[in-house]
């Protein structure tokens, strides 16, 4: 498994191993022992899935604010996607700027987003499958968002038109209306 430092400080992408013969492949998407040695010590305790049937289709960009932030390992199942992470840790010195990664079932690429990031993501082809394991379960009161299309954070998504845009993610707050929760700390 291949982890490198991806962009924004505390985004790793992740390569992992793949062998494959005419039947297709095998691979080791997640290891405790493996992420730890990279620095990655995150100890994940739900797994989420989602199709999104249309390609251009945008979700995010979402967080869960503390106590119950989440970190994320992120890869797409099936299809091809850009996944997107922004960093919304006041006094980071990347605050609001964004990564991108394409993402795929032919790649196996992952990214791993720690807590403190919005994470959102855009689909490239049809029926694709996003697939993640967090850091912490789902809480509704905790649960938030940053305008998909802020212009302060320009994510450029790669697309002439979004297709279904939930109204929560139409209707979240623009960054400079957002008083974050999250503190950069320590350098993370």
């Amino acid at each position: 498994m291949k982890i490198e430092p991806y962009i924004l400080p505390g985004l790793f992408l992740i390569a992992p191993r793949r062998f494959g013969d005419d039947r297709g492949f095998f691979a080791e998407t997640w290891s405790r022992r493996v992420l730890a040695g990279a620095g990655i010590d995150v100890d994940f305790v739900q797994d989420n899935h989602s199709l999104s049937r249309r390609t251009g289709t945008v979700r995010g960009l979402h967080f869960q604010s503390p106590p119950h932030a989440q970190a994320k390992l992120v890869r797409c199942g099936r299809g091809r996607l850009l996944d997107v992470a922004v960093d919304l840790r006041r006094g980071s010195p990347t605050f609001g700027k964004w990564a991108g990664a394409e993402l795929s079932g032919e790649n196996g690429l992952q990214l791993f987003i720690p807590a403190g990031f919005g994470h959102g993501f855009v689909t490239r082809e049809p029926d694709t499958e996003i697939v993640y394991k967090c850091s912490d379960y789902y809480a509704p009161d905790c649960d938030g968002g940053i305008r998909w299309n802020d212009p302060d954070i320009g994510v450029d998504w790669g697309i002439s038109e979004a297709s279904g845009i939930s109204d929560k993610d139409a209707g979240a707050p623009l960054l400079a209306d957002f008083d974050t929760p999250f503190i950069w700390e320590d350098g993370k």
